[in-house]
């Protein structure tokens, strides 16, 4: 079959692999029939040193199960299924807390003996925990929205969850790509009405207006911070949800949250020491939070209204490519020319 490998910084290919075969009773064999480029991919994309053997990509992706282990029981062969990033058996203790990313027995999607999602199949371990059936056929319009629930919109609603954003609080969101704008529908949907969504790309803070922004600020570093402390009287907000994951955006948090607020990190740091002292969280009172969102733990959640249409968390795909062409649906989010691309094996 054909996979996306990433062989260095710059350098993603379409590599022939074999197919994937069931090897434990509890796998399943999944189809891909969308998967696409996330932002995080994009961290390797920049800085990955020159490899021989390649490092296989993706960790979004929905398709249909094409074979399952002897001990499988909740998906079965022509199921059209939701794969989360990571994998997990739903019923350790850190799953049943809702911790699926942290599960005693799953992993990651590229870890060593299971695959990446851009790819035509994948190998899916412990399935029963894993995959969530989907009543559609692979050909239905909410395929990019069921999409989202593997990640980005899980993503941005663990931040907005974590947060603990309600309709008392106030919301500043740094960051317009999908993860960003997808924590601005989470807010809302949590009954945040004060939302202000800094980003500086006009297509994609319009639809950050249309999933509940009230606010937009385009300035940065400084005078990001001032503008923001300006639309709030001066204090800040209660929650700020940082979705980039470099310092500059850390920084920016630390400027505008609130006395006794909190910063939900849901962007990947790019960093290993971030200001925690008295002057920046301890002082004011400021509680940290986030993490790698255990995007299973919410796709019931979420998924209703996904089906019925009440949300389109779709939108934040704005390209598709074909798996071969993937490397150009890498350049073009790297470059700003698309928000999130999907990839159609």
């Amino acid at each position: 079959m054909r996979a996306t490998y990433l062989y260095g910084a710059g350098d993603v290919r379409v590599a022939d692999v074999p197919d994937p075969i069931i090897k434990e009773p509890t796998d399943a064999i999944v189809r891909v029939v969308r998967a696409c480029v996330c932002g995080s991919d994009l961290h390797p994309y920049h800085s990955m040193a020159a490899s021989a053997d390649g490092s296989s990509m993706g960790h979004e992706f929905v398709g249909v199960v094409e074979e399952t282990g002897g001990a499988v029981t909740t998906v079965k062969p022509g199921d059209f299924v939701i794969a989360p990033f990571a994998w997990s058996d739903g019923t350790c203790e850190f799953c049943r807390e809702g911790l699926h990313t942290s599960c005693r027995y799953g992993g990651f999607w590229n870890s060593p003996g299971v695959g990446g999602g851009q790819a035509e199949a994948v190998r899916v371990p412990l399935a029963d925990g894993t995959l969530v059936a989907v009543p559609v056929e692979e050909t239905s319009p909410l395929i990019p929205s069921l999409l989202t629930l593997s990640d980005v919109y899980g993503t941005g609603y663990h931040a907005a969850v974590k947060a603990n954003v309600s309709p008392r609080t106030t919301v500043t969101v740094i960051g317009d790509g999908a993860v960003g704008l997808l924590a601005v529908l989470s807010a809302k949907q949590l009954g945040a009405e004060r939302i202000i969504l800094m980003g500086r790309h006009t297509v994609r803070t319009d639809l950050g207006r249309a999933y509940g922004a009230t606010d937009v600020v385009a300035e940065r570093g400084p005078e990001g911070i001032a503008k923001v402390r300006e639309l709030t009287g001066g204090d800040g907000t209660h929650v700020v949800i940082e979705a980039v994951g470099h310092m500059p955006a850390y920084e920016q948090a630390v400027g505008v949250v609130r006395p006794g607020g909190v910063i939900s990190r849901v962007g990947v740091p790019q960093y290993e020491a971030a200001p925690v002292g008295f002057a920046s969280l301890f002082g004011p009172n400021i509680t940290l939070t986030g993490g790698p969102a255990p995007a299973r733990a919410y796709i019931e959640t979420l998924l209703p209204a996904v089906l019925d249409g009440t949300v389109n968390p779709g939108k934040v795909f704005d390209r598709e490519v074909a798996l071969d062409d993937v490397a150009a649906g890498y350049r073009a989010m790297d470059e700003r020319e698309a928000l999130k691309v999907l990839v159609r094996p």
